[in-house]
C-alpha cells in the first residue's frame, strides 16, 4: 500500500512539474468556441476547440467529441482541422464534414481522430467555417455505428482571430 501511495505521489508530482513547464493558457471563449495557447518543445501552439451541440447515433458508450483548429508556427502549419470522434473509426473509413450544406469534405481517419487530407483542404474548411453557421460531421465506428455530430460555428471567427494573433499569423 505504501508503494502505491508513493507511486501515486510521484506520478502526481511529475504531472504538476510538466504542467508548470507547459501551462495551457485559455485565451477566451467566443460563442461556443474556446481558444488556447501553450508552449511545447518546438514552440508555441495555438488552438481552438468546441464540442457538438447535438450527437446522434445508436451507441451505448462514447467518449468526448471535439472539433479543433490548430496553428503550429514552428512546423509552419496553420488552420489544421482535427476531429476527436469519441470512438475508434472503422478502419479505412473516411468521415465527412459539411459546412452549411455545402459539398461534404472527406477526412482521413486514424484511430479516434480525423484530419483534412492536405493544407489546401484545411484552408478551405476554415474559410467555410468563418462564414458558416453549422458544421456536420458524419462518421462510422469500428463496430459499424453511424454517428452524426452537429457543431455550432457561433464565435468561430473571433476564436480564430485569437489563436491567429497569439501565434503571430
Amino acid at each position: 500500500m505504501l508503494k502505491y501511495i508513493i507511486g501515486l505521489f510521484c506520478l502526481t508530482l511529475t504531472f504538476c512539474v510538466q504542467a508548470a513547464e507547459n501551462p495551457l493558457t485559455n485565451l477566451g471563449t467566443f460563442g461556443v468556441w474556446t481558444s488556447y495557447v501553450y508552449q511545447d518543445a518546438d514552440g508555441k501552439v495555438c488552438y481552438m476547440s468546441t464540442e457538438p451541440e447535438k450527437s446522434v447515433g445508436k451507441y451505448k458508450k462514447r467518449d468526448d467529441v471535439f472539433l479543433t483548429v490548430t496553428h503550429r508556427p514552428s512546423d509552419k502549419t496553420f488552420d489544421v482541422v482535427n476531429v476527436v470522434a469519441g470512438y475508434t473509426y472503422k478502419k479505412g473509413y473516411k468521415p465527412t464534414i459539411t459546412v452549411d450544406k455545402k459539398a461534404a469534405v472527406s477526412l482521413v481517419s486514424h484511430e479516434n481522430g480525423a484530419w483534412a487530407k492536405d493544407s489546401k483542404t484545411d484552408q478551405q474548411l476554415v474559410s467555410q467555417m468563418k462564414s458558416g453557421s453549422v458544421a456536420v460531421l458524419r462518421g462510422t465506428s469500428k463496430r459499424g455505428t453511424v454517428t452524426t455530430d452537429t457543431f455550432s460555428l457561433k464565435g468561430f471567427s473571433k476564436a480564430y482571430r485569437e489563436i491567429s494573433e497569439a501565434c503571430g499569423q
